[in-house]
């Protein structure tokens, strides 16, 4: 808690001084005082860059939430409320004088179908000003099939989609190439998928930056069907349902084993791992415990599970380096009497 209070204390102090310069430079001490109704001016970034520089103080018309701004004007000493899109915005008086306001934009201020507008109440009036609030960043939770091919559609699932622009996104060797979307909401888009797209990610963009998937394209063993399975199943026969949708990582269902005490099963496949690097699997069980796993009988690799959803990237470093695979390995090690635990987006990591 100390350091939090120190980091606080820092900002405070950085911002104050910040603001008592930039209100010595920019007053004048003959001009008479404003009386009027309050007037904004401009609206500019406030703070520090990463490197410790002071923000350039360039009127912007677009803001981030979680970023302090100067709101640059006149007659703003009395203010009482400020609303970003008629959000209430809290603010620090002693961050406030006639000509400037110091204030964080809350990262919960509305952006879709919002106002698009600075509102400031004071004693002497209220005073409006044109301005945009930029949503987040995207996050990109998942996608379904990952497994798709040319001319399917496909649901990106996330948040912050406000006005997105969909692409396989850029690689070292292939440019982005644009996907077209049929459809989309703030946490939901539904595109078509392109040709050439096998091994290629996916990316979405909004006004304020890039989200790109974990999986590649064509990279799932399991993603709501397990896929290219050749043989295999439980040792004790049963406990496996590949449909369970009361739960899931990614997509609409999740890969359910109701494991015995030390039960397990093998699983055989077919599969080139030239183009990979590591597996890729998400796991959550009814309670905290262990699941046993191995490629093709090799090294045993111990699966850590809780009751929420973790996802690994295991390295094939740590799994016996196969260069193909033959056979996927799963035991509950838990010694006290099983677990049920569901598994899903299995599949690999593309070097």
């Amino acid at each position: 808690m100390k350091n939090i209070k120190i980091v606080s204390l820092t900002i405070s102090m950085a911002l104050m001084l910040f603001l008592t310069l930039f209100t010595s430079c920019s007053s004048d001490d003959s001009a008479e005082v404003y009386t009027g109704a309050p007037v904004i001016e401009s609206v500019m970034p406030s703070g520090y860059n990463a490197d410790g520089s002071l923000k350039p103080l360039t009127p912007v018309t677009l803001v981030d939430p979680k970023n302090y701004y100067v709101i640059h004007g006149k007659g703003l000493r009395t203010t009482k409320k400020v609303y970003f899109n008629d959000f209430d915005t809290y603010f620090r008086p002693t961050f406030v004088t006639d000509t400037d306001i110091i204030i964080l934009v809350d990262e919960n201020t509305p952006y879709a179908n919002a106002s698009n507008q600075l509102k400031v109440v004071t004693d002497r009036g209220t005073v409006v000003y044109n301005l945009t609030v930029a949503p987040p960043v995207p996050t990109f939770s998942g996608f379904n099939s990952i497994n798709c091919s040319e001319g399917d559609q496909v649901i990106i699932k996330g948040k912050y989609f406000l006005d997105p622009v969909v692409t396989l996104a850029e690689t070292p060797t292939q440019p982005a190439v644009p996907v077209t979307i049929v459809s989309s909401t703030l946490e939901q888009i539904v595109v078509k998928i392109p040709a050439n797209a096998n091994h290629r990610y996916l990316s979405v963009a909004n006004i304020s930056g890039t989200a790109t998937s974990k999986e590649a394209i064509g990279t799932a063993l399991y993603d709501d069907v397990l896929y290219g399975v050749q043989w295999g199943g439980p040792w004790a026969g049963k406990g496996v349902n590949f449909d369970f949708g009361g739960d899931s990582y990614q997509g609409q269902k999740s890969w359910q084993w109701e494991f015995g005490q030390w039960d397990g099963g093998n699983w055989g496949f077919n599969v080139d791992l030239t183009p990979y690097k590591a597996l890729r699997i998400a796991i959550k069980g009814s309670k905290t415990g262990r699941v046993n796993f191995s490629v093709n009988g090799g090294v045993n690799y111990v699966l850590p599970v809780t009751t929420s959803w973790v996802y690994m990237e295991i390295p094939f470093s740590d799994l016996g380096n196969p260069t193909s695979l033959t056979m996927l390995t799963f035991q509950e090690s838990n010694n006290d009497g099983g677990n049920t635990v569901l598994f899903d987006d299995i599949g690999f990591v593309l070097k």
